[in-house]
């Protein structure tokens, strides 16, 4: 049997494919899997044993940048999918779109599997043409529903959910050691506090990481690290937080150490695998970090208009969140402090088998 997975998120999308990825492993020991992503979240999967090929195709847009000669690679790249003759082609994700259902039928492959039926694009014409339309059930986490595309191939959903897997290449695991040693600090005695975040309610203010990071350095000796995205805060691929963190930093206590964040997000996480904790708000980085040893508390705000902890919290033993009304800056402090403690007091995550 020969299975093609599409996935064309973002980062922390492709981190919960791989429970996806480990359960059809271990379900079908003797099938060819195979995985469609683009040149951007694709080195979330670099060293991921549960796949035969890893298929990347690049976007036609970047950012505000249109790239026409990748309409033409992705062209070639269809043409080579389709010699690969696929039994099953899957759109994985939990959510209803037409352009994965229209590229995963594309492929050639004998049955196409996708979710359909909900939301203003759930009855696209576009569903009728796959060979079997997935109910969508908003009720689930990503990670379940991704796990429910699996059914259609007698694969039926485990007794025990495998966790998301991240393997960071040990360069990186290096040169956030080598940044660690430059500043002073150890390996698990810091804790990550992160910005980054495409919209400012679900950010924590400045008052909130110095009440914090306070806290962590009187009640565990720890000090803080500070990650946010550079940039200004107009930037058309990736808000940054130059503006946000300036003021914060011309006063910052001698525990609170600022990381500025490469573009490549793995140097961020070459830090993060070092933490005793990350507190990140919703988003990709808080995804990955939940993969991390030290696990992730997520802040996630205004859940009435954007993803719900119920669908998009991380998956993880290591992993709480906390859910602001309008805007992370509401959360009181005793809360997180809590929240961060009992995370503090479980057992660093070993990597999964």
């Amino acid at each position: 049997m020969k299975v093609v997975i599409l996935k064309r998120d973002k980062i922390g999308d492709m981190l919960l494919v791989t429970p996806m990825l480990a359960h059809l492993r271990r379900s079908l020991p003797g099938a060819q899997i195979h995985l469609l992503a683009n040149d951007y979240n694709a080195w979330v999967l670099d060293g991921n044993t549960d796949l035969d090929r890893l298929w990347v195709y690049p976007r036609v847009r970047h950012g505000a940048t249109l790239r026409p000669w990748a309409v033409v690679q992705q062209w070639l790249q269809i043409r080579a999918l389709k010699r690969e003759r696929f039994d099953f082609a899957i759109a994985a994700g939990g959510v209803v779109s037409p352009r994965a259902a229209g590229r995963i039928l594309r492929l050639g492959a004998q049955r196409t599997i996708a979710f359909a039926g909900s939301g203003p694009d759930g009855h696209d014409p576009v569903f009728t043409r796959l060979t079997d339309a997935v109910p969508y059930e908003r009720a689930l986490h990503e990670v379940e529903s991704n796990l429910r595309l699996l059914q259609p191939l007698g694969v039926g959903m485990p007794a025990q959910v495998p966790r998301p897997r991240l393997r960071l290449a040990r360069h990186w695991l290096d040169a956030g050691a080598a940044w660690l040693a430059q500043s002073g600090l150890a390996p698990g005695r810091f804790v990550v506090i992160g910005l980054n975040a495409r919209r400012v309610k679900r950010k924590p203010g400045a008052a909130q990481i110095i009440a914090w990071s306070r806290h962590l350095k009187e009640a565990h000796g720890l000090d803080s690290v500070l990650i946010w995205q550079p940039g200004p805060a107009d930037d058309r691929v990736y808000p940054g937080d130059d503006e946000i963190v300036r003021p914060l930093l011309e006063d910052a206590p001698p525990w609170l150490h600022p990381f500025v964040n490469p573009k490549d997000v793995r140097g961020a996480l070459g830090v993060v695998w070092h933490a005793a904790l990350s507190v990140f708000p919703d988003g990709g980085l808080a995804h990955l970090a939940s993969a991390s040893p030290g696990g992730v508390l997520a802040l996630f705000a205004e859940t009435h208009v954007s993803p719900h902890p119920d669908n998009w919290r991380p998956w993880a033993p290591r992993a709480d969140y906390l859910e602001a009304d309008r805007s992370v800056t509401e959360l009181p402090d005793h809360l997180v402090i809590a929240r961060m403690e009992a995370l503090l007091a479980k057992p660093l995550q070993t990597e999964p088998e």
